[in-house]
């Protein structure tokens, strides 16, 4: 079997004459020996040529040279150089074979099975092969590459090691048992991410990722830990992985009008950075600035931070994966050569491409290449136990089987840059990630990437070291929810999308204290609170207070009645001997008077906090004061309805007119009234809560007891009113019945109106009760003591003398019956006292005459006449009284 190489250009023709198997492979062209070969799967070039409508088996033409992949390359080159050119491995030197993969799975599967065929012998026609010269393989860049790359190395358990493949199904030990990445597993990244977001409270944000296994895990991932966060996606785009893909425009240009319409100001961007730049290209174009956050996979790209019009784009934060110092690396990268013995056809086609060798240190980010050195560094820890190397010396057998190298590097544990490395169970690197900004740098147009913070995979938290810079005017942070933030008082109706809600005010008796509250909390503690409040607090009593404005009114209205009734009660004693108060009544004036007081003083009761015994007495109060007033009007009725009926009448009805009996009997009728009720129904005090106020009241029991006091007042009223109805054609200037009526009227007409406002339990009604307590006996007041006082105070002495009530009593009403026309010993009173009267006046006289009491009207007579010429006339009277 003859194996020829021929390596022009980076194409090798392999060629087994045994089996006649005969295929180039292209973009193989990095090598160099050594006593341990070492492969490296670099992708220098982004993508594939004439990918689709492959019909038969064709070379693979790679195209678009990638600086970062070049860098990272040389930085597994550097390292491995550095330790060929040190003690740690003595007697050991370490080689490279290094293929492309141009960023494709297939493409690398061919370049594998290269590498492990560089011994002499063809993997795909061979048998088992124990001592492949490729003892290890670092790579692939792209997590889809890499999960091909390892189904295939699982059969031969050569150990593979990537740089920057992070999706979390090569965790899997029973698929990928000899995959193992200096990285952590994107499970952790999209933790981080939804950390991220939930730190500055975006919850609303749109996501775009690639269609390989990369993107698609990492998508899911993050569904799920940003549902833990509260974090939602507003929407979701893919964009296809190669790079070739032949709409690829269109689908930019797609993703673009969804990004230019979502209400969702940040957006994840889970993509290879090749296709990121053509996003924000597009985004540059219809000048669309977000929020974006970047996955490890463009995190720090040197190429996207220094496209033109990047700074139009908006904030960009992302993770990348730890990086660290390689010494030398720069300065290697300044003087880049080919090493004697070595062949690298990706340097000459950078040296043909006219770059001077600076450039590379600028373009890209040069610590992202951490990654290939600690690879290098893994391998070369386990190779120092597997080759029992000392400070002089390694004797173990450099031609070892890759599974044995394997077992050893799943247990290296070492310490660099202050940080320990090694592979978990999983084969995962847990060094967490660094928080990156890119900064605006103002003079060149291009961003700087700053290291503001970290995620702690242990602590699983974001860490922020430095302050950010916010793109915003007012360097605030961003915006970027689905519903606006419920503010206390408030809490959150949830959607069918978690993180979009509606604000509901929160009810009676609960509260809010702090904005998104998912549910308002129960007021404690005898607290209360109103709708959208935002604390509890103690209730308030509530009753008339003495300084409150109701009460200072009810108060003047009471003050005012007691002046007026202790104005009544000087006018009573400076005048009672006067015809006018004499006509008034007498005594019975002022009992009126008391049971006005009386009444005044339950509604004083209504200005304090009420308990059982104050509810008690001012009912009490009013009930028996007002009954008594009214019982005293209706004897005042009664005498003018008697003195006025026919003679022939007055004798049945005489025996019940005593005043004393009346009004004793009217008021103790009341009295048992009031005590029935204080037993059976009592009064009582309620405490009734309306929103913030404990409102003390008074509760008239059940209420009959109630109704049944104010019906006998409204009774005698009643009886009032007839009297003085029928009396009511009596001289005027002498008559009361007006007076009588209207008061009658007005306390009625009050009483009629408050009971339906009592009975429908209206929360003032207890004010309606007092008012309608005033204005009845402020009727009385005006209908009964004014007119006197008028009387009393104004008008002149000769108007009021007996010859002047005698003409009044004697005036004539033409509608006297004149059947009556003859003349009594009224008529010879009249003639006697000098009067000239018509015989329907001497009539009049005659049936004033017959009931001419002490209370009467005419009884002044005895009182002002003082001449002697007429003591037959006032005894005449007085023996005709009652």
């Amino acid at each position: 079997m003859l194996w020829i190489y021929v390596g022009i250009s980076g194409v090798l023709l392999l060629t087994d004459f045994g089996t006649g198997c005969d295929y180039q492979v292209d973009k193989c062209g990095a090598w160099a020996e050594g006593d341990v070969q070492i492969g490296i799967l670099s992708s220098c070039y982004s993508k594939v040529e004439t990918l689709y409508y492959r019909e038969q088996p064709e070379r693979y033409n790679c195209s678009e040279f990638s600086m970062v992949a070049f860098v990272h390359m040389l930085a597994a080159i550097h390292t491995i150089e550095q330790l060929n050119n040190s003690s740690f491995l003595p007697g050991v030197r370490l080689g490279y074979y290094i293929c492309d993969t141009c960023s494709d799975a297939s493409k690398a599967i061919q370049s594998t099975e290269h590498m492990l065929a560089a011994n002499g012998t063809l993997l795909p026609q061979c048998e088992f092969i124990q001592k492949p010269k490729v003892k290890a393989i670092i790579g692939a860049r792209y997590s889809e590459v890499s999960i091909s790359v390892a189904r295939l190395l699982t059969l031969y358990m050569v150990p593979q090691i990537s740089t920057s493949a992070s999706a979390e199904a090569l965790s899997d030990r029973k698929r990928y048992p000899a995959f193992l990445r200096t990285v952590p597993s994107d499970i952790h990244q999209t933790k981080a991410l939804a950390k991220l977001m939930a730190y500055f409270g975006w919850d609303w944000v749109g996501v775009v990722h690639g269609d390989d296994n990369y993107g698609e895990d990492a998508f899911h991932s993050f569904l799920v830990d940003a549902e833990t966060e509260n974090v939602c996606a507003a929407f979701e785009e893919t964009l296809p992985h190669y790079l070739d893909c032949k709409d690829i425009d269109t689908r930019i240009q797609k993703v673009a009008d969804t990004i230019q319409q979502s209400r969702a100001k940040v957006v994840l961007l889970i993509l290879k950075e090749e296709l990121v730049k053509k996003l924000f290209i597009e985004m540059i174009n219809r000048n669309i600035s977000r929020t974006w956050i970047a996955s490890d996979a463009w995190s720090i790209s040197e190429d996207i931070a220094q496209m033109v019009g990047i700074n139009k784009v908006g904030d960009i934060f992302g993770f990348s994966f730890i990086t660290g110092p390689n010494p030398g690396f720069k300065e290697y990268l300044q003087m880049l050569t080919i090493p004697p013995g070595a062949e690298n056809k990706f340097i000459e086609e950078y040296q043909q491409m006219g770059k001077s060798m600076d450039y590379l240190t600028k373009a890209v980010h040069i610590d992202v290449a951490y990654g290939e050195r600690l690879a290098v560094l893994s391998i070369a820890h386990a190779l120092r136990k597997l080759l029992d190397c000392n400070e002089t010396a390694c004797t173990g057998e450099k031609d070892l089987p890759p599974w044995k190298l394997l077992k050893e590097l799943r247990n290296i544990n070492f310490t660099l840059d202050d940080q320990t490395f090694y592979f978990n169970t999983l084969g995962n690197f847990i060094n967490g990630y660094d928080l990156i900004n890119w900064v605006r740098d103002m003079s060149s147009g291009q961003r700087q990437f700053v290291v503001v913070g970290n995620y702690n995979l242990e602590q699983k938290q974001i860490n922020l070291k430095k302050p950010i810079e916010w793109s915003n005017p007012d360097n605030t942070t961003p915006v970027s929810i689905c519903s606006e933030a419920c503010p206390p008082g408030t809490a959150k109706k949830l959607s069918k999308i978690s993180c979009c809600h509606n604000c509901t005010e929160c009810l009676e008796g609960t509260y809010s204290n702090s904005t998104n509250l998912q549910n308002c909390l129960p007021c404690e503690n005898e607290t209360w609170s109103l709708k959208n409040a935002t604390h509890c607090k103690p209730r308030k009593e509530v009753f008339w207070k003495w300084n409150e404005t109701r009460a200072i009114v009810f108060l003047t209205f009471v003050l005012t009645g007691y002046l007026l009734l202790f104005i009544n009660l000087i006018v009573y004693f400076f005048y009672r001997g006067s015809p006018v108060i004499k006509q008034a009544g007498g005594y019975i004036y002022f009992l009126i008077m008391l049971g006005l007081a009386l009444s005044y003083t339950s509604v004083l009761l209504f200005i304090c906090k009420p308990n059982n015994h104050i509810c008690r007495a001012r009912s009490f109060l009013y009930a028996l004061g007002f009954s008594l007033t009214v019982s005293c009007i209706l004897v005042k009725a009664l005498r003018t309805f008697v003195a006025f009926l026919p003679q022939y009448r007055q004798h049945n009805i005489k025996r019940f007119y005593k005043p004393p009996l009346i009004i004793s009997c009217g008021t103790f009728i009341q009295v048992l009234i009031c005590i029935f009720w204080l037993i059976f129904d009592s009064p009582e005090t309620v405490e009734s809560t309306l929103g913030m106020e404990i409102i003390f009241q008074c509760k008239e029991g059940s209420g009959v007891g109630f109704g049944i006091m104010l019906s006998y007042i409204a009774l005698l009223a009643l009886i009032c009113f007839a009297l003085a109805f029928k009396g009511r054609k009596v001289p005027q200037r002498f008559n009361e019945t007006g007076h009588i009526i209207l008061s009658m009227l007005i306390y009625l007409f009050v009483w009629v109106c408050f009971t339906p406002i009592y009975a429908a339990k209206i929360p003032e009604r207890y004010s309606i009760q007092a008012a309608a307590i005033l204005v009845s006996t402020y009727g009385i007041i005006f209908c009964h003591f004014t007119p006197k006082w008028y009387m009393a105070l104004c008008k002149k002495k000769e108007e009021v003398t007996m010859e002047a009530y005698i003409a009044r009593a004697c005036s004539t009403r033409s509608s006297v019956d004149s059947g009556l026309s003859e003349l009594s010993g009224v008529g010879s009173l009249c003639n006697k006292s000098g009067l000239k009267i018509s015989p329907s006046q001497t009539t009049m006289c005659s049936n004033a005459t017959g009931v001419c009491s002490p209370e009467s009207p005419l009884h002044i007579l005895k009182v002002e006449n003082s001449s002697n010429s007429q003591p037959t006339m006032r005894r005449r009277f007085q023996r005709r009284s009652i």
